[in-house]
């Protein structure tokens, strides 16, 4: 405890009196501060003894010691010491009977008894009290290293808890309680989510304060990184004391060297996982379990889920450039993943974002989730892609669905202006269908084609199961499509806009009944020789044969695609 008017009344050394104030002796002591000024307040900063002789004050007028002892008490001042055989043989008693109405204790000192004695006991009070302070930090911090390295995390809150003597809870990147000490703390800690949330949108380190009707709770982000890693909450009854405070400090610094090393290890699992799945893309399963061990072995006894994701910047610009570049494109093996090196660094500059990445908030959604029911993941950043492992049906499947919705009704009006205009969200997703790790290769194509799929259909998530159970005429109306459908059939738009007859339907007419005339002429109205003059001069105008079965179907499609431009 820091020295109070108490302690230095007691001290058998200073042989202090108290005269008025006695009921808030227990008042801690800042420091003690000797001065004769009439009005020493702009000095003052709050918590000092003040130690006055009244060389220049009026101490036998009652109206001035009211005006004096009023504005000390105003501005912080617990206590009033005052020399006597002096100036004054005695506390003069307008001045006392001012500090006994004002209920500011005031001391008498005797004459034999130099203010710097007040001074240096004060001064040695507090000195003594950092070093407690100081010392119950060192031993705070190393009951909670101990802690830490046999317990682990669960082990050091539990520790802290009883150093505070309060309660104390971890939160994981996405905000979710981790742990808390005592287990009566959880649901405390739960209710803390939203300003845990709001603390990750702060680069690191940062902090912040919930008072509450119950408890004041402390709020310090964890990592060395811009973003946070983590968040420890600390709940007490008032506020902490130095002592409180280095074991806090102590618990930060151990906690965040926790999760750096848990980043250390999680860069290493990537590594194995990146050559796990590129021995399953290159048709090497039994390679791959080998790799994977125990650390991934579980994720490939089960069917699994393969996810390709990009962002709308990277799926955009292979959208103009008119095709997504494949592994042979880049210089790599075809359905390997990049390299670690690559896979790293791409992976730190998403890391490295705040709020903004949409690929690291995809990973830190699917991570968590994945984490919380206990299940393997693999996750591996592919150039400007990202290649996800999932559990068929399992929770980091579900959080990837879950995602992407929130991804589509968050745009909201915007977003339907988006996809009316071409436009994409913000990130587009491809989902394969149940796979074992024979046909990996066979999962990663079909992520490929409904990734491709989901981003002309300005999807942010689409199933592979998607497209055998949906119709292919939704692809014709790419722009490539369209301009390749209205140059085989400008010519024959052109000879019916001159009257000449309607090839065009006639066409669509002949395609539809298979190349029956009876048939397809009833729908025209017309006569089959009618209709085998027309089907002649679209040949004639065309230079193709209606024989092909290839030359009908590119017919059949660019009809079905101006079909869809004009609807």
């Amino acid at each position: 405890m820091p020295p109070t008017l108490a302690s230095l009344v007691h001290h058998s050394a200073l042989k202090l009196t108290v005269r008025a104030g006695e009921e808030r002796l227990d008042t801690p002591v800042r420091w003690a501060h000797a001065s004769e000024l009439a009005d020493p307040v702009p000095y003052m900063e709050g918590g000092e003894l003040l130690l006055i002789t009244a060389l220049k004050l009026d101490a036998e007028d009652p109206q001035a010691m009211r005006r004096y002892v009023k504005r000390l008490a105003g501005a912080g001042v617990v206590g009033l010491g005052f020399a006597v055989g002096v100036h004054y043989p005695d506390i003069p008693k307008a001045l006392l009977d001012a500090a006994t109405e004002a209920e500011l204790p005031l001391i008498e000192v005797p004459r034999r008894t130099p203010f710097i004695a007040i001074s240096k006991a004060v001064s040695a009070a507090i000195a003594e009290e950092q070093y407690r302070a100081v010392t119950a930090g060192f031993s705070a911090q190393r009951e909670l290293t101990r802690q830490a390295l046999s317990d682990g995390p669960e082990g050091l809150l539990l520790a802290l808890a009883g150093q505070v003597d309060g309660w104390a809870a971890l939160y994981d990147a996405s905000g979710a309680v981790v742990a808390t000490a005592p287990e009566w703390a959880t649901r405390r800690a739960a209710r803390l989510t939203a300003d845990v949330e709001r603390l990750r949108e702060r680069p690191a380190p940062a902090s912040s304060v919930v008072a509450g009707a119950e408890d004041r709770v402390e709020l310090h982000s964890l990592g060395t990184g811009r973003r946070p890693r983590a968040a420890l909450a600390v709940g007490t009854a008032s506020t902490l004391g130095t002592a409180e405070r280095y074991a806090v400090h102590s618990a930060i610094a151990l906690l965040t060297l926790t999760t750096e090393r848990s980043r250390a290890l999680h860069a290493a699992e990537q590594r194995i996982g990146a050559a796990v799945l590129r021995m399953l893309l290159a048709g090497e399963p039994d390679h791959a379990r080998t790799v994977a061990g125990d650390l991934y072995g579980g994720l490939l006894d089960a069917p699994f889920r393969l996810v390709v994701a990009e962002v709308a910047s990277a799926s955009a610009a292979r959208v103009r450039a008119g095709a997504a570049p494949g592994p042979e494109e880049s210089g790599e093996k075809a359905g390997a993943p990049a390299p670690a090196a690559t896979s790293a660094a791409v992976l730190a500059v998403a890391a490295a974002s705040v709020g903004g990445d949409p690929l690291a908030a995809l990973v830190d959604i699917v991570e968590t989730a994945a984490a919380r029911s206990g299940e393997a993941l693999l996750v591996v950043p592919y150039g400007e892609r990202l290649v996800l492992l999932v559990v068929d049906g399992g929770a980091g499947a579900r959080a990837c669905a879950q995602y992407a919705a929130a991804l589509e009704a968050g745009r909201g009006a915007a977003g339907r202006e988006a996809t009316a205009s071409g436009e994409e969200p913000e990130l587009v997703m491809g989902l394969s269908a149940p796979a074992g790790p024979i046909a990996a290769a066979t999962a990663y194509k079909q992520a490929e084609q409904a990734l491709s799929v989901a981003r002309r259909r300005g999807r942010a998530l689409v199933e592979h199961e998607e497209l055998a159970a949906g119709s292919v005429l939704p692809l014709l109306a790419d722009d490539a499509v369209r301009a390749f459908a209205d140059g085989l059939l400008r010519a024959l738009h052109e000879h019916d806009a001159t009257g000449r007859g309607d090839l065009v339907a006639s066409l669509r007419a002949w395609l539809s009944r298979h190349g029956q005339w009876d048939a397809a002429a009833a729908d025209l109205g017309v006569h089959r020789h009618t209709l085998r003059y027309r089907m002649r001069r679209v040949e004639e105008i065309l230079g193709r044969s209606l024989d092909d079965p290839d030359v009908r179907m590119e017919l059949w499609l660019s009809l079905k695609a101006t079909t869809t431009t004009t609807d």
